[in-house]
């Protein structure tokens, strides 16, 4: 009987500690969303991803960084930021090479002292190296992990890629797979193809047919790694507007 009793008694504890539990987690989640709920809305949602394979060196890498960092720091930009309906962007970058890596996780800016701050972040980012150009698996990376990490409602969802070579990892799902999928959330990926190298030629077809995808999406290459500044800001200042897409300028979807 005592044993009985006992077991009894120890299957009300477990019970007990398991009903606590659940609601230990189930407030920390509500908690965390509550959070995430209560951030002031943003006009756009702007993921910049990076390549950073084995053909960007130390110099090429600086050029990039630099010039996001510039960008986020013109005062044309700064100016669509703070004219935008809710006055404000939710900003965060990737670098990538053969795995990608959240390099800046989402920051809210709303003001100039916040686009410098968050520039002066990117220009302090250690470089990351890598050998291969894996595109599939940076875009799996953000449909996965950044997107759904936004903190704040975003009238717009855009990812900003650049990179200098095609997709050369062999992945099971291909590039163009994955970007359907983002595409079909309502997410804006746009290429910046770096025309520079043996596969400068063809990389912006490449891009428009693998790489761009979503409402309003477009290509705007720059001409060589010297030429990712005046890309960089020309691109920002289209999709933190949302303006269209002056047809002189770049070559948007149909």
């Amino acid at each position: 009987m005592r044993s009985r009793v006992s077991v009894a008694a120890w299957g009300l504890i477990a019970a007990a500690v398991a009903s606590v539990a659940a609601v230990a987690v189930g407030s920390s989640m509500l908690s965390r969303a509550s959070a995430g709920a209560g951030q002031p809305d943003v006009d756009t949602a702007l993921v910049v991803s990076v390549d950073v394979s084995n053909s960007v060196d130390e110099h090429r890498y600086k050029l990039q960084m630099e010039g996001i960092a510039k960008a986020l720091e013109d005062p044309e930009v700064l100016k669509a930021i703070l004219n935008g309906p809710q006055g404000g962007i939710l900003f965060s970058m990737m670098t990538w090479a053969d795995k990608p890596k959240l390099a800046l996780p989402w920051h809210r800016i709303a003001s100039a002292a916040d686009a410098v701050a968050v520039a002066a972040k990117v220009r302090a980012l250690p470089r990351q190296t890598g050998e291969f150009t894996c595109v599939s698996g940076m875009l799996r990376s953000i449909s996965d992990k950044v997107v759904p990490q936004i903190p704040a409602k975003a009238l717009r969802i855009v990812v900003d890629v650049s990179g200098d070579g095609r997709e050369n990892c062999n992945p099971e799902v291909p590039p163009a797979v994955v970007r359907d999928e983002l595409a079909a959330t309502g997410v804006t990926v746009n290429g910046l193809p770096i025309l520079e190298g043996e596969e400068g030629p063809v990389l912006e077809q490449w891009y428009r047919d693998n790489v761009m995808g979503g409402p309003g999406s477009f290509v705007l290459p720059a001409d060589g790694f010297d030429d990712f500044g005046r890309a960089i800001r020309q691109k920002f200042m289209i999709e933190i507007s949302g303006l269209p897409l002056p047809i002189t300028q770049a070559r948007a979807s149909d």
